[in-house]
């Protein structure tokens, strides 16, 4: 079977690894936004589409059979368009979505539904460490009256202002580290997106324990597909109507 995975994540190269080693023909599809990133196994594309209609005519060229959304919970457009084009193609579409972190005893979350409300909600002097990625990024720098140590895999391309830091590292995280972070920064809000999976939720753990609230930018709602939880369900629904 030739299939084509949307990536970016560690769930994908997992499927790809895990597929190739099946026997199947896969190409994975980043998007370029991460410098140096670990490649999974299979044939790799690196780059945009072109919307809806280019990622259409690929499926069709590439003699595509299966497509999979592996993408970030929060990729936004390509998981949009990767509906529409499995149907323009006829191709079926499997979107891999971790699940959702859910609020345990003792954390004190505030849900948002975007970054900008996020960043309007932070109070006065709020020291901030700030896991969003670059989406939204400016709604936060423009709060001059809040610090903010942001957290990101790739450095962002505006310059960040006197009361921003930048943290540049790669997941995953564990506990005792990020403890250590938010104590010696004297953080007192966590804003992050509700990614899921075990690499970054230490974050989580450690503002629990330590009090500082989190204000959770809610996921974007995508399209109908067939959506699994687990490599081994993505690997399950690929062989349907096989």
């Amino acid at each position: 079977m030739k299939i084509l995975i949307l990536g970016g994540t560690a769930e994908a190269r997992q499927l790809a690894n895990r597929l190739v080693g099946m026997g199947h023909d896969v190409i994975t599809s980043l998007a370029g936004r991460t410098q140096d990133p670990i490649l999974p196994a299979g044939g790799l594309r690196m780059g945009k589409f072109g919307g809806i209609p280019g990622l259409a005519a690929y499926l069709r060229a590439a003699g595509i059979e299966r497509l999979v959304d592996a993408t970030h919970p929060y990729a936004g457009q390509i998981s949009i368009n990767a509906v529409a084009a499995a149907q323009a193609a006829d191709v079926k579409l499997v979107r891999y979505m971790r699940p959702a972190w859910e609020q345990q005893i003792g954390d004190d979350w505030v849900a948002v539904e975007t970054a900008a409300e996020a960043a309007d909600a932070l109070p006065h002097n709020a020291d901030v460490l700030l896991t969003t990625g670059h989406t939204g990024l400016e709604h936060f720098l423009e709060r001059d009256d809040c610090h903010f140590v942001v957290r990101t895999i790739e450095a962002p391309a505006m310059e960040l202002p006197r009361h921003a830091s930048l943290l540049q590292t790669r997941p995953p995280y564990n506990l005792i580290d990020e403890m250590a972070l938010m104590e010696r920064e004297g953080i007192t809000h966590l804003v992050t997106k509700n990614s899921g999976g075990g690499q970054t939720d230490a974050k989580l753990e450690a503002a629990r324990r330590l009090g500082v609230k989190v204000f959770m930018i809610a996921r974007p709602a995508y399209g109908p597909a067939h959506e699994v939880d687990s490599v081994e369900g993505a690997i399950e629904a690929l062989a349907l109507d096989a």
